[in-house]
């Protein structure tokens, strides 16, 4: 499974999709998208992805423990969920109107739902076995948690794009060895057997 990279491998993947489809229009440059958070002060970006909150996914489960060739057994790894929030920089709109923030939000949306998965043995090409595809789709928030996003980080709520991230799993570096059993041997107990050739009885 994935290693503990994957986080920054999503984020840059998202980022990366953002940017080859949205440069030079309706943004100028790949620059101007970046993995960051509403509370840097950075005006170079215009428009962020920022992952908001890391939680355990309950709605995947897998065995306690996976087996690594003939003796060797590695605990199962962890799924979890990301949290994204796809924001405008409200510091370096560059003087943009409110129907061109909303062009750019649009057309964000319009990628990433047309992106919406992607293999983890893409992001990370030494993975031996095929793995689940990792989702990305809009959550499904009231208006007040949206809000208490951007509370959070002491900012004024503004209209942003929010996005469930899974599974994203991250593998265990855990390996208990286990000693391959080659050979076996069996006796008998004869103790108490009668001798060959003896008969029971007089006789």
């Amino acid at each position: 499974m994935a290693d503990y990279p994957i986080f920054a491998d999503v984020s840059q993947y998202i980022v990366e999709m953002l940017r080859g489809k949205m440069c030079p229009e309706p943004i100028p440059s790949g620059n101007n998208i970046q993995v960051t958070s509403p509370a840097e002060q950075d005006a170079d970006y215009l428009l962020g992805l920022y992952l908001y909150d890391i939680v355990e996914d309950g709605n995947f489960s897998m065995p306690q423990t996976l087996r690594r060739g003939s003796t060797q057994q590695v605990k199962a790894p962890k799924p979890y969920k990301l949290h994204y929030m796809l924001f405008l920089n409200g510091s370096s709109q560059m003087g943009l109107k409110a129907g061109d923030t909303q062009k750019i939000l649009g057309r964000a949306a319009q990628i990433v739902s047309d992106g919406g998965a992607v293999r983890p043995n893409d992001l990370q090409n030494w993975l031996e076995f095929e793995e689940p595809p990792i989702r990305i789709v809009a959550s499904k928030m009231a208006l007040e948690e949206k809000v208490r996003v951007w509370s959070a980080i002491n900012k004024p709520y503004q209209v942003s794009l929010f996005y469930d991230v899974s599974p994203v799993y991250i593998s265990s570096e855990k390996v208990a060895t286990h000693t391959l059993v080659t050979e076996a041997q069996f006796g008998i107990n004869l103790k108490n057997a009668p001798e060959n050739g003896s008969r029971g009885g007089d006789g």
